[in-house]
């Protein structure tokens, strides 16, 4: 980081006596360093401006990881360091905060910050609840939430996100979970200790809504509401498993991704299922910028096999007490279109929203979007 500031350094000014004829010759020469130079100077802004990018990005997924490792330590959310951006030169105090999104921020993007919902008439503290805990999905881990994180916080929500067992960096053996409740507990723990009266909006992803689901059914006094994001949303005496089955033959790539593993010995189930590295853009991230994809692929681990086989009991007094709201991703590749319908018309859910655009990480794909449908999802009223 101390060297950023030579990153804005000016080029020095091309000196006019300098004859251009030299200049336009060395782009053609046959000397070893000519096309070298001419790279080097034509490259050099967008070199420069690419480094401060990473820098920020860098930064940004730092104080991501190090609000997460926190949260699994201290069992609280913690606030992103708004200040980072404004260390960089340049930076001036009336500009919009950065998110942890790569791009920057412009007076046109759809940001609601607090005191825009005191214009709107609308406080956080009249929310029925202003708490997320989001949910990852299989094979994902609370990173996954980073720009998520970000945007909500910016606007005054607190925000949890949970490593479930053996994800992210929660250090337990993805091969001896046996049963969905194991995989769960850092969310039902948490959902146990909250207050008397408080509530949290659940947002659960891809296997994740399978996980929401089986919390809802054992603290349904203390969700206000359920947001299956691209996720498996189920009905009762239903498994993970049993609603991919009703894709068998359609998805192909699914099926080629998929790494089964044999803890115990290839005669027993397996233990947990990895995807292949070489399919994840295509499978997962077909919309996603590539330094999110990169994040991915040296981050996501392996999803136990005992919990997607597990079917869940969910009962109309309790599960079905919970408001529910489905967001669809029109261009998912993991879980199509055609899956996420027969979900949403076994079990109809409040409302139905969809991204355009977005793949199967709408987190990485369409960021502001998702942002925009959760603040939505969240102002409304209580029935």
């Amino acid at each position: 980081m101390g060297n950023l500031c030579s990153l804005f350094t000016p080029p020095k000014p091309v000196k006019k006596k300098r004859p251009i004829t030299k200049r336009q010759s060395s782009s053609t020469g046959s000397g070893p360093n000519s096309n070298r130079w001419n790279w080097v100077r034509s490259s050099s802004s967008r070199r420069d401006n690419n480094k401060f990018e990473d820098a920020v990005i860098q930064e940004h997924a730092l104080a991501a990881a190090a609000v997460l490792f926190r949260q699994q330590n201290g069992g609280g959310s913690l606030p992103f360091d708004r200040s980072a951006s404004q260390r960089y030169p340049g930076s001036k105090k009336n500009q919009l905060p950065r998110s942890s999104s790569s791009r920057s921020r412009s007076s046109t993007d759809p940001l609601l910050q607090p005191h825009q919902f005191l214009n709107q008439g609308i406080k956080l503290d009249d929310l029925e609840s202003n708490h997320f805990v989001l949910i990852h999905g299989g094979g994902f881990g609370a990173w996954c939430w980073y720009k998520t994180i970000a945007l909500l916080e910016e606007d005054g929500f607190k925000v949890t996100a949970i490593d479930l067992a053996g994800c992210g960096i929660n250090s337990f053996d993805i091969n001896g979970i046996a049963s969905l409740s194991q995989y769960v507990k850092p969310l039902t723990d948490i959902l146990e200790k909250l207050p008397i009266g408080e509530k949290v909006i659940l947002v659960g992803h891809d296997f994740g809504g399978a996980c929401i689901s089986y919390a809802m059914e054992l603290f349904s006094s203390k969700i206000s509401k359920a947001v299956f994001l691209a996720a498996a949303m189920l009905t009762n005496g239903e498994s993970t498993l049993d609603m991919f089955s009703m894709q068998a033959g359609q998805n192909d790539l699914m099926r080629k991704a998929q790494i089964f593993i044999y803890t115990n010995g290839n005669e027993n189930p397996p233990t947990a299922i990895d995807l292949d590295k070489s399919l994840l853009r295509d499978l997962l991230f077909n919309q996603s910028p590539s330094k999110d994809i990169a994040l991915a692929s040296v981050s996501m681990r392996s999803i136990p096999f005992a919990p997607v086989l597990e079917k869940l009991s969910l009962s109309d007094a309790k599960y079905g007490s919970v408001r529910r709201y489905y967001i669809e991703t029109l261009e998912d590749n993991a879980i199509p279109m055609t899956l996420q319908e027969n979900m949403i018309n076994s079990s109809p859910p409040e409302k139905v929203y969809r991204l355009k655009g977005a793949d199967h990480a709408p987190f990485f794909s369409k960021p502001q979007a998702l942002h925009k449908l959760l603040l939505e999802i969240a102002r409304i009223s209580p029935t």
